[in-house]
């Protein structure tokens, strides 16, 4: 067990951020909506209906999709941009690939989808989020609409909003923005023990870990 648990650390400690604090954002979106309920003089929801609700998935997908969005892009452009003194990208000044420096046995090949399985992984994760985001945000937008005696929208329609878009743009800008800024952030600055930074030693022309 206690190797286990050294060997999967990271992923089993982001893995319980994660649960806490998705239930963090059901339990407070709970509050959140029985409050704008309440304003508006309709009935409060029960927390297991709640969770079933436009609000909950519409919050939830639209934070996964920027995230699985940035993490795709992140992948794909680093594959083929560079950024000189960067801890996040190949060196331009280096020109041999991994793929030289790590021949494949004789006989064996890899496809096209294996080559690129990380990156079409995160944009399958990015579209499957995009869907939730879409179908939680059109049920929100429907009972709203119900709620003032408006006719519902259909999802091709909610899809051409200014509203849609809005909860999109706004995380997709705040996930480029953050990958911007350790991008560049680590060509100056260090984190001991950490791989995301380069040695504590290395110039700030280094490029790599």
């Amino acid at each position: 067990m206690k190797r286990f648990l050294r060997n999967n650390g990271l992923s089993l400690v982001l893995a319980g951020l994660f649960l806490i604090f998705w239930a963090a954002q059901a339990v407070s979106g709970w509050k959140v909506h029985n409050e704008e309920q309440n304003r508006h003089h309709a009935a409060e929801l029960t927390f297991p209906h709640y969770l079933a609700s436009g609000h909950f998935w519409q919050a939830t997908g639209e934070n996964w999709e920027s995230e699985f969005l940035q993490m795709s892009a992140y992948v794909v452009l680093t594959s083929f941009l560079f950024q000189k003194g960067s801890a996040e990208s190949k060196d331009p000044d280096e020109p041999e690939s991994e793929k030289d420096k790590n021949p494949q046995p004789p006989g064996k090949k890899h496809g096209f989808l294996y080559r690129n399985s990380l990156s079409l992984g995160l944009l399958t994760l990015f579209a499957c989020s995009f869907w939730l985001h879409a179908v939680g945000g059109l049920r929100e937008s429907n009972e709203e609409l119900t709620e003032h005696g408006e006719p519902a929208q259909g999802l091709g329609e909610f899809l051409g909003s200014a509203e849609f878009w809005f909860q999109s743009s706004q995380n997709w800008q705040s996930e480029f923005m953050a990958v911007l800024a350790i991008v560049v952030l680590s060509i100056f600055l260090r984190q001991d023990g950490s791989p995301e930074s380069k040695d504590i030693n290395s110039p700030n022309s280094a490029t790599g870990k």
